[in-house]
This record gives structure tokens, sequence and C-alpha cells, in this order.
């Protein structure tokens, strides 16, 4: 791992209509639009979307890193999030993410100690840490 801190840069471009076009450096382009919530087509990211998109990705990378470091072995995980967006005030942001994640574990494996795994990753995830809004976990571990 580099050293910190870390920088990521990304572009937006656009026309006075239609997408907006997401680049940075190595990576396939991503269209964005607004979200039909605003008006939007439906139809493509928007930025709420690759907000909650984050949370959800973030958790699962930190859980393969807290995993990993811990020792446990594990088969899958999926991670669906929902991102609440209201107004504070004269603001609007997201006030709340809830996260749903199912992990699956070999027989044998300490049931209470994924749970605990998934719990810390929740705490650890460094996107979550950066937003000012309550995180729940509503965490499952099924062995198959």
């Amino acid at each position: 791992m580099e050293a910190f801190p870390h920088k990521y840069e990304v572009t937006a471009s656009s026309a006075s209509g239609g997408n907006i076009t997401l680049t940075t450096e190595g990576v396939a382009p991503l269209l964005s639009a607004a979200p039909a919530q605003f008006d939007g087509p439906g139809d493509q990211w928007s930025p709420e979307d690759l907000l909650v998109a984050a949370v959800a990705d973030c958790f699962i990378l930190t859980f393969r890193a807290i995993a990993k470091f811990s020792k446990l072995d594990w088969t899958s995980l999926e991670c669906s999030a929902t991102g609440t967006l209201d107004k504070e005030g004269r603001k609007t942001c997201f006030t709340a993410f809830e996260i749903n994640a199912k992990l699956e574990v070999p027989e044998g494996t300490d049931i209470e100690k994924a749970h605990e795994l998934l719990e810390k990753s929740e705490e650890s995830c460094l996107v979550t840490n950066s937003l000012n809004a309550a995180v729940t976990l509503n965490a499952e571990v099924t062995v198959k």
C-alpha cells in the first residue's frame, strides 16, 4: 500500500444537456445523469447511485482485508445498500445508510467471529467514515 495521503482525481464533462461522462486514468468512462427523482432519465448511474454503490463496494473491500488479516475463510458476500436522501433544514443530504450483508462461510467457521468481522468492517469503512449520516448494518451469516 502507498503511504498516505492518497489522491483520487475524476473528471466530469458534459454538453449543455444529456449525460455526464466521468473519467479517471486507466478506467473506462462512465455515463451519469440525474436520477428519475430529480427529473432525470432514470437509465444511467446518478451521483446518488454512485455514492450508495461506493458504500456497498467499500464495505466488501474492507471486509476482504479484515477477513484476510483475521484468517477467516469465507465463500461469498453479497451487500446491498440503501441511502436515504432527505431535507435537513435548507440542505438536501443523505441522512442514513442501511447496509444489508449476507455472508456465506464454509462449515466449521466460527459464526460469532464472522459477525464480529462484519461489524468491524462497517466501523472501518472509509466511505461511511467520510460521510455525515447514520449507518445501520444488518448482517446475516450462513454456512454453505
